[in-house]
C-alpha cells in the first residue's frame, strides 16, 4: 500500500475534485471569459458538471482504457472533459489547437482515440478531414455550436447536450459511474501528453495518478501554495505544464484558474485577474519587454528620463531588495519612489501587480531578460522540467535565485550528473512509459527509475544549483577544440528587442556562423520612426539599416560571449537575416517554439554552405505552408555580413 494511500489521501484527480467539492465548495474553482463576461464556476458547481460530463461520456459508450483526445484553446468545459474521462476509466490526451491536421492525424492514429471533444468548428473539420484514414473514432462532441448546425450529427454531439444526456442518465448510470471512479488508484493513468517532437515524431507519455499528484503536491508546499491563489490558463492545454498548473495543482491547492477570452484578449485579461501565481515561457516575457521598450521609444522626453533614470537604479538594488538583502536606506527610498512612479505602473500595466510567485522555463532565459523582471520587485524564478519528469527537476528557492542556474532539486528528486556531463534524475514524477514504445522508454529510463534528460549540466561547487549548458547532443566541440553550444549564444541574441530568433551553428567548424529571425513588431516600430518604407517582412529584413542595427547587436552580444573564457569561442564570425520567420507548420519549429535544429540545418543547406564559403550573398528558393494548407515558395537574395570578434590578446586586456 502506498503511503498516500494508508494516509487515505485522495487517489486520483475526480478523488480530489470530490475533496475540493467538499473542502472548498463556495469558493472560485474556474472562471472564464466570454464575450467581454466573467463567468465563475465554484468547486461545489465544477463537480457537479464533471459529473454530469462523465455520465454523458457513459451514455456514448466510453469504455475503460478508451483515449480520449482533447484540441481546443484553454476552456473550464475542456478541463473538466480531461477530470470527465478519468472518472469513466479513460484516458485524456490533450492536443495542440494549432496543430495542423497531418500533425493531429499522427497522435489521434497513434493514441488509438475513441472519443475526440473539440473546441470548435475548426477542430472538428481537421477531425474529419482525417477521418477517412482513422477508423476507430467513435463519436466527436464540441463545445461551440458556431458553424455546425449544418453538420453530419450521427456521431456527433454538443458537449452541452452531451451533458444534458448525462445529467438525465443519473438513476441508470450513476451506480456505474461509483464504482469506475472507486477504482481508480495511485497507478492508474491520469493523462497521456505527447511531446513537441524536437528530433522526431511525438512521443505518448504515460502519467500516473501517482505522478501527477505527488509532483503537485511536493512543488505546491515548495511555494506555499494555497487556495487563495490565482492562475491564468493560457498555454497550450497539451503542454505538460498547463496540465500541472490547471489541473494537478489546481486541484490539490484549490485554487483558482481563469481562462481568458482568447489569445488576442490575453494580455488584457491578465491584467484584469491580477495572477498571484504565474508561469510564461521565456518568449512571453522576451515579447513583453519588447512591447515596452517600443512604447518607451514612442514615450515623450520627460517619460523615457525617468523610466531609463529608474530602471538603472531598479537594475542595481532591485534584485537585493526582493531577496531581503542589506540595501542602504537611501537607496531604498530612491527605489521606493521608483515603484511609485515606474515599476508599480508597469507592473500594473503587464498584469504583474499581485504575482507572488513567478516560472519561467521550457529553454534558457537571456540573463538581462530574467534581471529586468526581477528588478522590478517581481519574484521571477527558474525551474528546468520535462514532460517525462511530470514537469519538476529542479527549482529555485527564494532567496537564491541567479539567472544562470535553474535552482536545486525539486522535493523528492534526485539529480545526477553522468560521466558525459548529461542530467540523470528519478522521482515520484517520473513516466510510467512511452505509449506503444518500448525501445525508447528502455533507453531513456533504466531499472533504477534513473531517467536521461538529454541535456548537459554541472552543480556549482558550494552553491549546489544546476547549470544547464544546452542539449547534450546540440553541445560540441569546435574544430580548435573549444566547446561549442550555440544556446548559450542565441540567448545572448534574443535579450535584444529587435531579434525574435536565432539559430546558431559551428559544431565542428572553425567558426561560428548564425541565422536570425527580426522581431516584425519591434524592427517595424523603429523603421517607422526612422521613415523606412518597406511591404513585407522579407523586404525589411533585408534592409541595409536593419543589417546595420542587426550587426550592432550580433557584435554586442560577441562583446559579452568573449567575458566567458569556457564559451569564448563560440563568438558570432558571419551571419545572415533569414527572408521569413521560422514557424512551426513549416516543420522549423515545435509547437511550443523550440528550433528543429536538424529540420533548418537540412532545409537551409545552401544558406549554410553560403556563410561557411565566404559568399557576400545567396540566392534561395523556399517552401512554405499557408495558413490554409496551400504550398508556396518564397524567393530571395540574402546578405551574408560579417561580425567583429574579440580576439584572445582583446579578451586578455580587458582583464
Amino acid at each position: 500500500m502506498t503511503e498516500n494511500a494508508a494516509s487515505g489521501a485522495p487517489q486520483s484527480i475526480p478523488a480530489l475534485l470530490a475533496r475540493n467539492a467538499e473542502r472548498y465548495g463556495a469558493l472560485p474553482a474556474y472562471r472564464e471569459k466570454e464575450f467581454g463576461i466573467w463567468q465563475t464556476w465554484t468547486w461545489a458547481e465544477t463537480a457537479r458538471e464533471v459529473r454530469a460530463m462523465a455520465l454523458g461520456f457513459l451514455v456514448l459508450g466510453m469504455e475503460r482504457g478508451d483515449y480520449v483526445a482533447i484540441i481546443g484553446r484553454n476552456r473550464p468545459a475542456l478541463y473538466w472533459a480531461m477530470a470527465a474521462a478519468e472518472m469513466c476509466g479513460a484516458v485524456p490526451v490533450p492536443l495542440y489547437q494549432d496543430a495542423v491536421a497531418e500533425e493531429m492525424a499522427y497522435v489521434l492514429d497513434h493514441c488509438g482515440a475513441r472519443f475526440v471533444i473539440c473546441g470548435d468548428q475548426e477542430q472538428v473539420d481537421k477531425v474529419i478531414e482525417v477521418q477517412d484514414r482513422i477508423h476507430h473514432i467513435h463519436h466527436v462532441a464540441y463545445l461551440d455550436k458556431r458553424g455546425m448546425r449544418k453538420y453530419d450529427h450521427s456521431r456527433m454531439n454538443a458537449l452541452a447536450d452531451v451533458m444534458a444526456e448525462g445529467r438525465a442518465a443519473e438513476q441508470r448510470l450513476g451506480a456505474e459511474l461509483d464504482k469506475r471512479i472507486a477504482e481508480l488508484g495511485y497507478d492508474h493513468t491520469c493523462v497521456m501528453l505527447y511531446t513537441s517532437g524536437t528530433t522526431g515524431k511525438p512521443k505518448g507519455v504515460v502519467l500516473s495518478n501517482r505522478n501527477i499528484i505527488e509532483t503537485s503536491k511536493a512543488s505546491a508546499e515548495f511555494d506555499r501554495l494555497t487556495h487563495k491563489d490565482e492562475v491564468l490558463a493560457y498555454l497550450p492545454m497539451a503542454w505538460v505544464g498547463d496540465f500541472i498548473f490547471s489541473i494537478g495543482q489546481a486541484y490539490w491547492t484549490g485554487f483558482t484558474v481563469n481562462c481568458p477570452e482568447s489569445a488576442a484578449t490575453m494580455m488584457t485579461d491578465l491584467r484584469e485577474i491580477g495572477p498571484t501565481y504565474f508561469f510564461a515561457p521565456p518568449r512571453v516575457f522576451e515579447g513583453q519587454l519588447t512591447n515596452v521598450m517600443i512604447r518607451m521609444e514612442d514615450a515623450g522626453r520627460l517619460k523615457k528620463w525617468l523610466f531609463d533614470r529608474f530602471m538603472a537604479v531598479a537594475r542595481s538594488i532591485g534584485p537585493a531588495i526582493l531577496d531581503g538583502k542589506p540595501v542602504g536606506s537611501v537607496e531604498r527610498l530612491v527605489y521606493a519612489v521608483g515603484n511609485m512612479l515606474v515599476y508599480g505602473p508597469l507592473k500594473n500595466s503587464l498584469g504583474y501587480s499581485r504575482i507572488r510567485v513567478g516560472y519561467t522555463a521550457g529553454e534558457a532565459i537571456g540573463p538581462e531578460i530574467f534581471d529586468f523582471y526581477r528588478s522590478l520587485g517581481i519574484n521571477l524564478k527558474q525551474l528546468y522540467g520535462q514532460t517525462e519528469a511530470s514537469v519538476f527537476i529542479t527549482q529555485q528557492p527564494d532567496g537564491e535565485v541567479r539567472s544562470d542556474t535553474v535552482g536545486v532539486p525539486s522535493p523528492g528528486v534526485e539529480v545526477r550528473i553522468g560521466e558525459n556531463g548529461e542530467v540523470f534524475y528519478r522521482s515520484p514524477g517520473t513516466f510510467v512509459e512511452y505509449y506503444k514504445n518500448p525501445d525508447s522508454t528502455a533507453s531513456t529510463k533504466d531499472a533504477e527509475g534513473w531517467v536521461a534528460t538529454g541535456d548537459a549540466g554541472f552543480f556549482e561547487e558550494g552553491t549546489g544549483h544546476l547549470r544547464i549548458i544546452d542539449r547534450a547532443k546540440d553541445v560540441g566541440k569546435m574544430a580548435d577544440g573549444s566547446l561549442f553550444a550555440p544556446k548559450y549564444v542565441e540567448n545572448k541574441l534574443k535579450f535584444y528587442p529587435n531579434i525574435l530568433e536565432a539559430v546558431v551553428f559551428g559544431a565542428g567548424r572553425d567558426m561560428c556562423c548564425a541565422f536570425i529571425n527580426i522581431d516584425l513588431n519591434a524592427v517595424g516600430n523603429w523603421a517607422e520612426r526612422n521613415n523606412i518604407a518597406y511591404a513585407s517582412y522579407q523586404e525589411l529584413a533585408g534592409h541595409p539599416k536593419v543589417l546595420d542595427m542587426i550587426q550592432e547587436h550580433v557584435e554586442e552580444a560577441n562583446r559579452s560571449v568573449a567575458e566567458d573564457p569556457m564559451l569564448s569561442g563560440c563568438q558570432i564570425h558571419r551571419f545572415l537575416v533569414l527572408h521569413k520567420e521560422l514557424d512551426a507548420d513549416d516543420g522549423e519549429l515545435t509547437r511550443t517554439r523550440k528550433v528543429r535544429r536538424n529540420i533548418i540545418a537540412e532545409k537551409f543547406a545552401d544558406l549554410i554552405d553560403a556563410l561557411y564559403g565566404g559568399k557576400d550573398s545567396i540566392y534561395t528558393e523556399t517552401e512554405v505552408t499557408y495558413e490554409d494548407g496551400r504550398k508556396g515558395k518564397i524567393k530571395a537574395t540574402l546578405t551574408i555580413r560579417d561580425a567583429k570578434v574579440v580576439g584572445a590578446e582583446q579578451r586578455m586586456a580587458a582583464e
